[in-house]
């Protein structure tokens, strides 16, 4: 099913150096996001935000790029990348570069944010630093929470070196025998089940590491302790299920995620001060080389930072913005919810998520239909939801009403894997028919198809979007969908879902574009007809909007229509493998990159078309794995609609918007502040002053800023 077609021949030759190295253009769009991290003109508790996001966020690039980087040197692949390394060469440049990120983060927070902290009432001390009465507090709380779930692990020829799991936070130990005057190692897990910072007193907080190693003694008795260094050790998470083989993908999947706790590691945290001859003991048993050590500025796991974002300090946070009805369902909103599916039937509704709310569009949509008795069939995709999903539950409600119901459940999303293989027993046990989609692709497109019997007919209604079924994350993620009862669409949408389901060769589509049959070559088609439009005498624009732009035969047709005169603008939050702004070949594209409290997430390819503009939304960004090895989905928007979202786009890309500027050569320049230093607009903020339920902190109970789902994503990382 893979779309292998080859492009066009080259209209003029490219060189061989036109592409950016992927795994560089993420670390630097990470970098972006620790620069917001460093901005003192954002709001403290931002920043804090941020810092937590970056270290998340390579987390998750080392368990998996890196690790699959490390992989294929181990199994001696030398095949250059397409920017023209070696993968040697762009292995040492990402850990060369990742290091020097990581320390420019420690500086960031001991430098800057702390004493920000500090000065703002908040602080981080040390145990050395607390009072005698904090300690006596502290030496309780041990006592009664932290030393029972605490397991101290020796290291000598009767103890093996212990398993250090991912992303733990532990405890190098060394102790003393005062008897025999020879010196041990020890090993003590940091509990992930407990707070990382304990509140010692109103708004004082100490690292837990902090408390443990000051009662070593109690986990020791009768030995002296002489070291104590802590350690993060990062591991390849990577899945690997050969589905042809696998006669039940789900218990598969379940053995390959026990397996996947014991990855080889990739990286290992230590603070500065750690000794070395504790720091080779570690290395060797690790079987990590010296550049994979990363020694920092305490304290170790940023992730973990996320904590403070939680405090009651609104005047540390950015306002708090509440998320509207959609201005077409608000027009018949009265005391009571609006009817979605009434709406449906005499209009389409474009969402705009989250400033449109998705709990009284979407969601609402479902749960209408799983309770009226006249729906007699719904179809839905998962690829990622919250873990007290209302979408679920609609699912599981309209089964037990006796509706014929479908669930699409992608059980290889990654790090969701355990989640929604949760979700599918539930749903199964409910009566809802759960599939997992098709051998070898990954279900990426997100859809919904409710059927309803309307007066003896049946008609179809549809949801279209470009981001994930999830309440929570819609609240911080930017996304686009589409509520139609289009009859086209309808019958595209019923043709995928029983494509998914059942056997058969997927077909032509309406409205739709559907990877990985038809995503390139209908995306390259466009480009091309654009390039037919300027050599016609007409003007030709191409608008994309993504996360991710890597695919080599999608950006060399750019090429060819940045050389044939076509203007292209792309917006894009993350990867960007095309170089822009190059004399005989990309001159006429221009790249931006828009970050800030909402995750850019949305996917819109727009055509001028010669006056006949297309614009398409959907699920699948540029990259190899969305055009190749997922069900990907694009839907053409209305004219209305389509207006809309280019209005949003040329915004995102205008020159008096604060956003990234990609250079030739890769660098990513900061355009925040005009020639006379005043700020230029944000983008979002913008979007929001549009929707009128924009509140100040103080008008609104603060919600819980971000949940532990939101963060092991990472508010920038991939989806």
């Amino acid at each position: 099913m893979t779309d292998t077609s080859q492009s066009a021949p080259l209209a003029t030759a490219l060189p061989s150096d036109r592409f950016l190295d992927r795994e560089l253009s993420w670390l630097a769009f990470n970098q972006r996001v620790l620069e917001l991290a460093q901005d003192q003109d954002m709001e403290l508790l931002e920043r804090v935000k941020y810092l937590s996001i970056f270290a998340s966020n390579l987390d998750e690039f080392f368990m998996v790029r890196v690790a699959g980087l490390k992989r294929r040197l181990a199994t001696g692949m030398a095949k250059k990348t397409i920017s023209g390394m070696l993968p040697t060469e762009v292995h040492n440049a990402v850990l060369a570069e990742s290091y020097a990120a990581m320390k420019q983060a420690s500086k960031a927070f001991n430098d800057s944010v702390l004493p920000a902290l500090v000065a703002s009432g908040i602080e981080i001390l040390r145990w050395e630093e607390l009072t005698s009465d904090e300690r006596q507090d502290m030496s309780t709380l041990f006592d009664e929470q932290v030393f029972p779930v605490l397991t101290p692990l020796a290291v000598d020829p009767s103890h093996p070196f212990p398993y250090i799991s991912g992303l733990s936070l532990n405890l190098a130990v060394v102790v003393k025998n005062p008897g025999a005057g020879n010196e041990l190692f020890a090993r003590v897990k940091v509990p992930p089940s407990l707070p990382r910072f304990i509140e010692v007193s109103r708004q004082r907080f100490v690292p837990l590491e902090d408390v443990i190693a000051g009662h070593l003694d109690k986990l020791f008795p009768g030995m002296e302790v002489m070291q104590t260094h802590a350690f993060r050790v990062t591991r390849n998470e990577e899945l690997d299920v050969e589905e042809d083989d696998a006669e039940n993908l789900l218990q598969a999947l379940e053995r390959e995620l026990m397996r996947r706790r014991f990855g080889p590691a990739v990286r290992l945290e230590v603070e500065n001060s750690i000794d070395s001859h504790v720091l080779d003991l570690i290395v060797s048993e690790l079987g990590v080389s010296q550049n994979e050590v990363f020694r920092l500025s305490g304290p170790l796991d940023h992730e973990s930072f996320l904590e403070f974002t939680r405090l009651d300090r609104d005047d540390l946070k950015a306002p708090v913005f509440v998320a509207r009805t959609s201005t077409a369902l608000a027009e018949v909103e009265s005391s009571s919810a609006p009817d979605i599916l009434d709406v449906m039937r005499h209009r389409e509704v474009l969402l705009h998520h989250p400033y449109d709310s998705f709990s009284t569009s979407m969601q609402l949509f479902l749960e209408q239909a799983s309770n009226d008795p006249n729906v007699l069939a719904i179809k839905q995709t998962l690829y990622r939801t919250s873990g007290d999903s209302p979408i679920v539950d609609a699912l599981i409600n309209a089964a037990e009403m006796g509706k014929q119901v479908l669930a699409v459940v992608e059980i290889k999303a990654r790090f969701d894997e355990q989640n929604n293989i949760d979700w599918s027993r539930k749903l199964e046990e409910a009566g809802v028919h759960v599939v997992y989609g098709i051998v070898g692709l990954k279900t990426h497109a997100k859809l919904c198809l409710v059927v309803r019997n309307d007066g003896g007919k049946l008609n179809r209604y549809v949801h279209i979007g470009t981001g994930n079924y999830n309440p929570k994350t819609a609240r911080h993620y930017e996304d686009y969908g589409l509520l139609t009862t289009d009859p086209k669409i309808g019958d595209d949408v019923a043709s995928l879902f029983n494509h998914l389901s059942g056997y058969g060769v997927q077909g032509e589509y309406n409205r739709l574009i559907v990877a990985p049959k038809g995503l390139r070559t209908g995306l390259v088609s466009r480009i091309e007809r654009e390039i037919e439009h300027v050599k016609a005498g007409k003007q030709g624009h191409i608008r994309f909007k993504c996360n991710s732009i890597v695919d080599e035969t999608i950006i060399d047709a750019l090429y060819r229509a940045s050389q044939a005169g076509v203007k292209v603008d792309i917006l894009v939050r993350g990867i960007c493998s095309l170089r822009p702004g190059v004399e005989g070949y990309s001159e006429n594209i221009k790249v931006r990159s828009v970050l800030g409290r909402f995750l850019e997430h949305s996917r819109v390819y727009d055509f001028a078309n010669g006056g006949n503009q297309e614009t398409w939304i959907g699920s699948p960004d540029l990259m190899h794995r969305n055009l190749d090895r997922r069900v990907e989905a694009l839907v053409r928007l209305g004219a209305a609609d389509a207006e809309t979202v280019v209005e949003v786009i040329d915004l995102g890309m205008s020159d008096t918007t604060a956003s990234w500027h990609l250079q030739a050569d890769g660098d990513w320049i900061r355009h925040h502040e005009d020639e006379n230093g005043e700020p230029l607009i944000n983008y979002q903020e913008l979007l929001i002053n549009r929707h009128p339920v924009a509140r100040s902190a103080a008008d609104v109970p603060t919600p819980r800023r971000l949940d532990t789902l939101l963060n092991k994503v990472g508010l920038f990382g991939s989806h």
